[in-house]
């Protein structure tokens, strides 16, 4: 009798403590395997996955090792959800100056078809945020943070846009052909150390920021120290754009970077202006940080609980590194319909000396209309290959009534700025 009782006793607490581990936040493979795959759509490299937050329909989310919290942008689908909310936090946009406030949602749960995240806290913002979409042409309403990462190792591959999710007591050996580097985890973001050689200034060793969510290849800030040089060729432009404002600074090259052993060259680098949001970077002791420019030229595999990182030459390694060759960073509209504009034109720059201004609208480009092309293929074709003949056609506006326009066709050439 006793035996039959410590039976039933062990059993429940093997029960137990089961249910208790079934409560524990995270992200889990949803079937008894060892690993799942995950599919995602595409844009510069960027990752975009489609999520339900509690059984609603699924929308858009950018996976981002850089952000510590899952954010969802539109407090507009958060009430159609009928989020709770426990408390608000104010968070400091991209640019130092904007503050956003959001609104904490806690113990959500987020389906992704094959994985599930429990008991997932979500911050959603006060103000709806969609101006993503603007610079990468894809819908995106949230971000995936630290917590899809924080137990099971994440093989990402770019050249098959397959994420494959792994139980978090799997992958215990490097897999075949991969190099393997340190990572730390410092406030839920990924950190490696790499080696930078500049042009026209002396080599140094960085501690680096692994950012999926930016779509730089690498990014140095001169203010966390002496050593970081502009080099001699560089063009001053608009960085990009993400929460809460737009990043300015210079675009220029390094001669190479190197991460284990592996060594990309001519990397196009960006310097972003000092903000009164540089000294978190400074407190970091981070100089910079690699984002999906650099990291899509590999397979990767990051895993947080075993504090590595493991990555191989991908299919686009030799690739070289390209930037913008027509001096116009297009933006999508705000509409319904598919329609570009020319967010910033660069002053010198082939398209700007053939006559394309600020807000211009794209209407087609080499005969093809505007709404026939995807935005991250209007990037590539600006970076595609010099001496290129781009002839687009353009609606500029006079004023205010959107009937006021006229009509104006260009023809340029593409031209390497550095």
């Amino acid at each position: 009798m006793f035996i039959k009782s410590l039976s039933y006793g062990f059993i429940f607490n093997i029960l137990f403590l089961l249910s208790i581990m079934a409560q524990v936040p995270g992200f889990y493979v949803k079937k008894d395997a060892r690993k799942t795959e995950l599919p995602f759509m595409a844009s510069n490299n960027l990752i975009i996955v489609p999520v339900s937050i509690n059984d609603s329909p699924p929308i858009n989310f950018l996976i981002d090792t850089g952000v510590k919290t899952n954010i969802l942008f539109s407090k507009t689908i958060g009430e159609q959800l009928e989020l709770n909310y426990t408390r608000k936090l104010n968070l400091m946009g991209a640019d130092g100056k904007t503050v956003l406030t959001a609104n904490v949602s806690p113990s959500n749960h987020l389906d992704l078809g094959p994985i599930e995240g429990t008991l997932q806290t979500v911050l959603v913002l006060d103000s709806d945020f969609f101006e993503l979409e603007a610079v990468i042409g894809i819908p995106v309403f949230g971000v995936l943070g630290y917590e899809f990462f924080k137990y099971n190792p994440i093989r990402i591959d770019y050249d098959k846009n397959i994420i494959t999710f792994y139980r978090s007591d799997a992958l215990k050996w490097r897999p075949f052909g991969f190099r393997k580097i340190p990572l730390s985890i410092e406030n839920g973001k990924p950190y490696i150390n790499g080696k930078v050689r500049q042009i026209g200034g002396e080599d140094f060793d960085a501690k680096l920021l692994i950012d999926l969510g930016a779509n730089h290849g690498l990014l140095l800030n001169r203010e966390t120290s002496d050593v970081i040089q502009l080099p001699p060729q560089t063009i001053k432009s608009d960085l990009g754009r993400s929460l809460g404002g737009d990043l300015f600074g210079f675009i220029g090259r390094t001669k190479s970077t190197n991460l284990g052993g592996l060594k990309f060259k001519d990397v196009i680098t960006s310097y972003p202006e000092e903000t009164e949001f540089s000294y978190v970077i400074q407190e970091s002791g981070r100089q910079g940080s690699l984002g999906s420019e650099l990291l899509g030229k590999t397979k990767l595999i990051l895993d947080y609980r075993r504090e590595r990182m493991l990555f191989k030459k991908g299919n686009k390694f030799s690739v070289p590194f390209d930037y913008d060759m027509s001096g116009i960073i297009p933006r999508m509209m705000p509409t319904e319909d598919v329609r570009y504009i020319a967010n910033s034109v660069r002053e010198g720059s082939p398209a700007y000396e053939a006559g394309v201004r600020v807000g211009d609208e794209i209407m087609s480009i080499n005969g093809i209309p505007a709404d026939f092309w995807e935005l991250s293929d209007i990037v590539k074709l600006f970076r595609s290959e010099a001496g290129r003949e781009i002839k687009i056609s353009l609606k500029r506006f006079r004023s205010e009534n959107p009937e006021d326009f006229e009509l104006l066709d260009v023809v340029f050439e593409l031209e390497r700025q550095i």
